[in-house]
Parts: C-alpha cells; structure tokens; sequence
C-alpha cells in the first residue's frame, strides 16, 4: 500500500496548489453548513420566547441567503479544483503509462494479453480517477463535518446527549476496517475478470475470420459465456458486500436517531435545553449522517483505487530487458552486419533457437536467409534488430561495434523492417506507407514513388479513393499480397541503411515479386538488405545465402556455390523448379 499511495502523491503534487484551493473552498463550504442549524434554533427560541421581532427574523433569513451563497461559491471552487485535479491526474497516467509501454521489450507483450493491458487504461484508470478525486474530496469533507458538527453539538448543545447519540456510529468506524480489506480483495478479483473478458472479446473480433472459416462461433460464444458469467459474480461480490454494509449504516444512523429523539426530547422537556437546541441538535444529527455514510464509500472507494494502483504500478515497475548502454557516440549505421558464433536461446527456453552461426556482410550487400519453418530465420534477424538480447555482447556486431553499443533510436530509425506478418494501421493508405517519417517530411510524390517501387501503385489507383482509402484494422479491407506491398513502400520511405525483408514476397506472384526485386536493387544500390525467404527465385542473386537447418548454418554461400554442393539448397531448389513445371503442366 505504501507504494501505492507513494505513487499517488508523486502525481498529486503537480497539482498541489489546485488541491490546496479546493480543499480550502470545501473548508470554507462545511464551515457554513454548521452554522446554518445555529441560526434556525436562535429562530426557533426567539418565537416561541417572544424576544425576537421581525426585523430580526429578517437579520437571520439575510445572513442565511448570505450563507447559501457563499456555499455556492465554495461548492463551484472545490468541483472545478478537485474534479480538475483528478482529471489532469488520469490524463498524466494514461500518458506515462502509454509511453513506458512503448519502451518495455518484446518479452513483456509476449507474456501480457492486449485485452488485460487494455483494462489497465480503462477500469483501472476509472477508479484511480474516483480515488484522486471524489474519494478524497469525500475523506476530507466527511472528516471536517464530523469535527465541525461535533463541537456545534457539544459546545451549543448538550455534552450528554451528543455521547448518547453518538455511541451507536462509533460501531461504523469498527465496521469500516473489516469492509476495507474484504473491499479491496473483491475489487481485485472483479478488475481482473473484467481484463480477462475484455482479452476474450478482443481476441475473438481480431481472429473473426478465422472463428467464421472453422465454424467454431458456438465455442467461442460459449467461451465468452463463461468469461462474462465470471465478470458477473465477481461483479455481484462487489455488489453484495455493499448491500450488506449500507443498509447497516442506515439501521445505525436510525437507532442514533432515535436516541436523540427520546433522551434530547426528555431533556428540552426537563428544560435542560431550549426548543431550538433541540431542533438544531437534530439538524445536527442529519448532518452527521453524511459522514458516516461516506465512512464506509471511503472505505470501498480507497480499496478499489488503491487495488487498480497496484495493477498501474506493476507495469509502470516493469523494466525494459533492452536499454541503451553508457556508450551513445554511434548516431548512425553504413550497413555492416557481423555474426561471430552467434547462439541464442529464448528466456525460460532450454533449447537453443540458433547455434554457432558465423557471417559478415559488407555495407552494400545482401544476405539471403532460408530454411524450413522453425530453423530460426526471424530469430536471426529480431538479434539483429536487438529485440532481444544474447548472451554475450560480441556475437552480433553492425559495422565493428557489438550491437549492445549501438543506441536503440539509431538502430530502429536505420533498419527498416518488413515483418512475416504485415500490420496495418486503420488509416489512409498514403498515411501508412507514410508511417516511418517525422510529420512534415513526407510528401505524396515520395509516397508515389515508394508506392509505384513496391508494386502496389496500379492497385491503389483502383481503389474509389486512392491514396486516400481508409484501411479496415490491421488492414483487413485489402489482399495479403497488397498488405505485403504496401509494407514494403512504408519500409522503402525510410531510405535506411539496412532493410530487412522477413518472407515478405510469399504472397505475390513471381512477375510481381522479379519487378519487386529489380526495382529494390536499383533504388537501394549502396545499402544493406537481409532477405527471409522460402523461394529459391527470390533469393538466388543474392551476395550472400545463409541455409539454416534446426538452428544451425547447414551451408552458405553464393547460388552456384551452394548449388555445386547439391546439399539442402539444392535439393530445395529441384522440388520447387519439379513444382514449377507440373502447375506449367495443369495450365
């Protein structure tokens, strides 16, 4: 909890003055409030004792119209600090939350679930918001009213009578301590059924397609059933401890109540005190209702702040397993790229993804990667990018320096990547080839350009808005092979270094993909390219061919050269020239 509420001040004190100038309108809001019972029980004896006239009844209504609108005044000042404040606070979260998450490495989004993190930004910022605001303008109000209305009762009233009366809401403050803590166990569980249903919801709309191809919308109805049905009973465990604890609240406030009302009416009876004492003693006790009351939504509302602050700092805790080392003098890369007896296995894997792998392609060059599914081609190159990191730091090296000394900005911003699996973003088309550049450096000839080198330009121009077609998310509204296309021109904007192209050909046609690369070789003369592939035609003028095999290089070489071994290349490349001719064959 410590931390929790440290994390909590660390945001409340940019804010500080703004808290300061509500909690001072709400002091200046509940120190009138007391008054007013005075005022009506100086009315109320001087009636019905005859010793006050209507000039004087005038005096009182004008001081309690004067009063009211000081209460006005007050109210609108602490809502607009206080609800400000809390605003201003979930926006910050929500920021520093974002840009931490873009920092944190490959491994965390591999272990954390879209629809779990989105519930962070949600629910959990949702009550954080209630705790910076509502709770503790609810705290600080309920804590002034019952020192303020306490002393009224005892100083202007009856010492005995205030002790009678509040002997039975002093059960409350018991009660309270209990409901906190089974409070905020309830509030986790319910937090974390709700992440749970917002991740089945997520996840069966983004793989619709595939729940739709498999006729499983039954199952996944029934998964959804169950996540919902979960979010529901922990739901209603909130619900029902709060239907236990309120309705006792009221049943002690009315047994208060009722006390005040047969010893204060034995009292005025017995003429230990005046009429109005005992009307503004009861206006009193109406007051104190609020406090406790909002005793125990306190209570439930610190435990559900508290409880999604916990879940808020757990990530912004994590740590980045990637991060810039002390050596920032590279600010750029030529494009060379070194492999000494590279070896890496994955975090909590024993199996090793790559084995001894040794090659060196100068800037200008280009290496060819290919093997069977699983030999650890986009392993390779995630290495290469620094998605993770090896064991030692000399085994991957871009031009003579271990990548570890290469700041991530320099090595993101110079290596373009063509992923296996193309993301679109839903937006226009020329904005994602656009992507990779600062606002204002792109232009729609480039855009073209990029476009008309990737293959893809006829295509766009097909579409009713051209470049300007809104893309479906993930880019669902246009074909695999228009996707792959489309990533390519956003990779070729960049005019980087080094491009890496992971299988990203596999959807186009061997016309398309010959264009492609003749258009590449022309355009990115001088730079680096790393080419994952599956198809001998693709890769075949490459400088460089590396064959990896479970992991490990089985040959490398140039195409005649591994050709004339008549090792895995070239067995690979007679099966797909025997596929070639029987598909000649059917046409």
């Amino acid at each position: 909890m410590k931390k929790e509420l440290k994390l909590a001040g660390h945001y409340a004190r940019r804010y500080l003055w703004r808290y300061a100038v509500g909690i001072l309108s709400l002091l200046m809001v509940d120190a009138v409030n007391t008054l007013i019972p005075r005022l009506t029980g100086e009315v109320t004896d001087g009636l019905t004792q005859q010793t006050l006239q209507m000039d004087g009844v005038w005096q009182l209504a004008l001081r309690i119209v004067l009063m009211g609108a000081l209460i006005a005044l007050g109210r609108f000042g602490w809502r607009v600090c206080l609800f400000g404040s809390a605003r201003h606070i979930e926006r910050d979260i929500r920021y520093d939350m974002f840009a931490h998450m873009e920092r944190l490495s490959q491994r965390y989004y591999n272990e954390h679930k879209t629809g779990d993190l989105m519930a962070h930004f949600t629910n959990d910022l949702q009550a954080v918001r209630q705790l910076m605001g509502m709770t503790i303008i609810t705290t600080f109000d309920a804590s002034v009213m019952l020192v303020l209305v306490l002393y009224n009762m005892i100083a202007h009233v009856s010492l005995q009578l205030t002790v009678v009366a509040v002997i039975p809401l002093l059960v409350i403050i018991v009660g309270d301590i209990f409901f906190g803590k089974a409070m905020h166990k309830r509030f986790l569980a319910k937090q974390e059924a709700f992440s749970a249903l917002t991740d089945q919801a997520q996840e069966s709309v983004s793989g619709i397609r595939v729940i739709k191809a498999f006729v499983q919308e039954h199952r996944e109805l029934a998964a959804f059933a169950r996540a919902n049905r979960n979010s529901k009973e922990k739901n209603l465990g909130v619900v029902r401890l709060m239907a236990l604890v309120f309705p006792m609240l009221d049943l002690i406030i009315g047994v208060s109540s009722l006390l005040t009302l047969l010893y204060g009416g034995w009292l005025a009876i017995q003429g230990d005190i005046t009429l109005g004492q005992f009307v503004a003693f009861n206006s009193y006790i109406n007051m104190l209702v609020w406090p406790m009351i909002a005793a125990g939504e306190c209570v439930s509302s610190l435990s559900q702040g508290l409880a999604s602050l916990k879940r808020i700092r757990l990530i912004l805790d994590e740590k980045p397993d990637i991060a810039d080392g002390k050596d920032t003098s590279v600010t750029g890369l030529r494009g060379g790229i070194e492999l000494r007896h590279l070896t890496f296995s994955y975090p909590g894997s024993a199996a090793k993804a790559l084995e001894d792998i040794s090659v060196k392609v100068q800037p200008g060059e280009t290496l060819a990667i290919i093997g069977r599914t699983g030999a650890g081609k986009t392993t390779l190159v995630s290495l290469i990018e620094r998605l993770y990191d090896t064991k030692t730091a000399d085994m991957v090296l871009l031009d003579g320096k271990p990548v570890r000394d290469i700041p991530l900005h320099v090595i993101h911003r110079d290596i373009a990547y063509v992923p296996q699996d193309n993301f679109l973003f839903s937006d226009t088309i020329e904005n994602n080839i656009s992507f990779g550049l600062d606002e204002g450096q792109e232009s729609h000839e480039a855009v073209v350009d990029a476009a008309k080198a990737a293959c893809v330009h006829e295509n766009i121009m097909d579409f009713p808005d051209q470049y300007e077609t809104l893309l479906g998310e993930r880019g669902v509204t246009v074909s695999g092979g228009q996707k792959q296309r489309i990533s390519i021109a956003r990779a070729l904007m960049k005019r980087a270094p080094i491009l890496v192209l992971d299988d990203s050909l596999s959807a186009v046609d061997t016309d398309t993909e010959e264009q492609i690369l003749t258009n590449l070789k022309q355009r990115r003369a001088g730079a680096t390219t790393l080419m994952i592939a599956h198809r001998i035609s693709t890769i075949q003028h490459a400088d460089h061919i590396l064959v990896l095999e479970e992991g490990r290089a089985a040959e490398y070489g140039t195409h005649a050269e591994l050709m004339a071994l008549g090792g895995i290349y070239r067995s690979i490349y007679d099966k797909q020239q025997l596929e070639k001719q029987l598909r000649e064959d059917r046409g």
